[in-house]
């Protein structure tokens, strides 16, 4: 690991020519933030926890290499054993002594962005503002560090962004569109005084994107305020795989038929519609009388693969796997336990941010 300091860049990504790749481009590895004992995401429930977050390591360990940050070799020494335990394989995995206050990645961790240039592929890091999901979970001073860290880390170039913004907020289709919910970027804990316009401005400098297309609120359960990759998800440039609630007694009908409603209206930047395939909803999963966030659109592409949470619900987790198995022929798609994991409300995707190849 590199112990200089991150070279901080001017400008924007943008300008620069970086763009933000699609989730299925090819990786590098895959990053995760290991839990802590003392940090708050699993209150009376770490130790079953991280059974699920080695269960995920293990997963994306069968395709890709993964990258653990961990506050120091003594922490190091601990996660290797829980991971041998797994049966993980750890020749497939890296630490970096890097703290962090929780373990959710997606969001405090790095944006990776890459250019061509003269004939090779760059890559760049975005160090967005981090604020504990609009100042929820104090303290989050480690989390807000970790990109640029990461740069330290990896001798990568930092763009540091103005505004707040978590990866769990966006996704994007690798030719100029990026999803978002109304609900979290334009609620007032993140980045009050910016407008929808403005919140649009920074989205196509720092991620560099043409085109934004906005969905309205978040599942039932989801303290993020909303994020995006619980609701609706790029597969591939045209299509979009999106949760739908059958019960209409249910809390996420409502929310989630306006989303559908709103993607049938939706076009790409180059004003196409998408094809949209939808995804049943799990039956609730419900803890100490708390809704968790379960839904099947948090899963994460690996390399030749995409890992889909599973929540114990054998007809539904079974008619998820199926149908994004149907849609990805090519890839081998592969459910992975998380109903542990759901009770620091989030799954495969909150936990992971992934590294371009490049």
């Amino acid at each position: 690991m590199s112990g200089a300091r991150a070279k901080i860049l001017s400008g924007t990504p943008a300008e620069h020519g970086y763009t933000f790749p699609a989730e299925w481009a090819p990786h590098a590895a895959t990053w995760i933030s290991w839990p802590r004992p003392e940090g708050i995401s699993f209150p009376g429930f770490y130790h079953r926890s991280i059974a699920d977050v080695a269960r995920v390591v293990d997963a994306i360990s069968t395709f890709e290499p993964v990258s653990i940050n961990v506050p120091n070799a003594n922490y190091e020494r601990i996660v290797r054993a829980e991971l041998r335990a797994a049966g993980t394989r750890l020749s497939k995995v890296r630490f970096f002594h890097i703290p962090t206050n929780e373990c959710w990645t997606r969001d405090h961790g790095p944006a990776f962005v890459q250019r061509t240039r003269r004939g090779r592929l760059e890559t760049a890091i975005v160090d967005w503002g981090f604020n504990a999901w609009g100042g929820k979970y104090p303290p989050w001073d480690a989390d807000d560090a970790v990109p640029t860290r990461v740069g330290e880390a990896l001798g990568l170039p930092v763009f540091q962004a103005p505004i707040v913004m978590e990866g769990g907020a966006i996704d994007v289709n690798g030719e100029g569109t990026l999803l978002t919910t109304t609900s979290c970027l334009l609620n007032r804990n993140r980045n009050p005084g910016v407008s929808k316009a403005g919140i649009e401005e920074y989205l196509r400098a720092y991620y560099g994107q043409r085109h934004i297309v906005w969905l309205g609120e978040g599942i039932a359960g989801d303290d993020t305020d909303g994020h995006v990759d619980d609701l609706a998800r790029f597969i591939d440039a045209r299509t979009i795989v999106t949760a739908i609630e059958a019960d209409s007694a249910d809390d996420n009908f409502t929310v989630l038929r306006d989303n559908r409603k709103r993607l049938d209206r939706a076009r790409d930047a180059d004003g196409r519609p998408f094809t949209i395939v939808e995804l049943p909803m799990p039956k609730p999963v419900v803890y100490e009388g708390q809704r968790l966030p379960a839904t099947y659109v948090n899963f994460l592409f690996v390399n030749g693969g995409l890992l889909v949470p599973t929540f114990g619900d054998r007809v539904h987790d079974r008619q998820a796997l199926s149908r994004l198995q149907a849609v990805m022929p090519d890839r081998r798609v592969v459910g992975v336990d998380c109903r542990a994991l759901i009770w620091g409300l989030g799954a495969i995707h909150c936990l992971t941010q992934q590294q371009p190849r490049g």
